[in-house]
């Protein structure tokens, strides 16, 4: 039986997709912003993408921001995420640099959920699930691929691969090419909710032809959706206003 996930208010993994907003300023002027806009929706989830943000290298200044978000957003939970630019991220970082951010990160308290990237490497990976747990983080290992869409099998095995990891959360994101892609996706994510997902799962093709992804989770089974407040963090995602309409009629 799948499991689900609770985090502060927040069931993943039951009901409706929960909506996740990401943050993606590049100043602190611009994640301020940011903040406030996304206090002006009801939300269920929000990343800070910080690979976006220019000072990522000063870890101090990261915690200071972060402080800043969590104050602010008071409640709803955080994904942080530094996604590298192998799987679509904003700016490069070096293995080191990345591990020491991440471990400062989860120190805080402030933040609720990490996005790691499976393919990270074993051992960074392996270090940084084991100090999320330790301080009741909630661990979702990732996998973008923004260059075509696997075959149904590799995307179900890429997803058993996260969750035999000891993530809590398995997430996926491929880049169609053709409508068939977006079928391939799709009929992967439900055939890994029927079989082998012991954990939540999330999916999505990007992109224009991937929408429909996005939008159909309470169906196939895909558990978290990404829309846009302000500037959205990958092609293909949907306003938060009209996303909100389009679960809705799912539901």
């Amino acid at each position: 039986m799948k499991r689900i996930i609770r985090v502060k208010n927040i069931i993943i993994g039951q009901g409706k997709p929960k909506i996740c907003v990401p943050i993606v300023g590049k100043t602190r002027e611009e994640i301020d912003e940011a903040v406030e806009a996304i206090k002006e929706h009801e939300v269920d989830l929000v990343e800070w993408r910080v690979d976006y943000f220019e000072e990522v290298t000063s870890i101090p200044t990261v915690i200071h921001v972060l402080k800043q978000i969590r104050k602010k957003l008071e409640q709803i939970p955080i994904i942080f995420t530094f996604r590298t630019v192998n799987e679509g991220g904003n700016k490069p970082l070096d293995l080191h640099t990345y591990k020491a951010l991440y471990q400062a990160v989860i120190n805080t308290k402030d933040i609720d959920l990490i996005d790691v990237e499976l393919f990270i490497g074993d051992n960074t990976r392996n270090d940084l699930m084991e100090e999320a747990k330790q301080n009741n983080l909630i661990v979702i290992l990732s996998n973008h691929d923004f260059h075509k869409t696997p075959s149904k099998q590799e995307i179900i095995n890429r997803l058993t691969s996260a969750q035999q990891s000891g993530a809590d959360i398995a997430k996926i994101a491929v880049m169609p090419k053709t409508p068939k892609d977006v079928l391939v996706l799709l009929d992967a994510t439900y055939t890994m909710i029927e079989t082998d997902a012991k954990i939540p799962i999330i999916t999505m093709a990007m992109d224009q032809l991937g929408i429909l992804t996005r939008t159909s989770g309470e169906i196939f089974g895909s558990s978290v959706t990404f829309a846009s407040v302000t500037e959205a963090s990958a092609p293909g995602q949907v306003n938060i206003t009209q996303l909100k309409k389009i679960l809705t009629l799912f539901h």
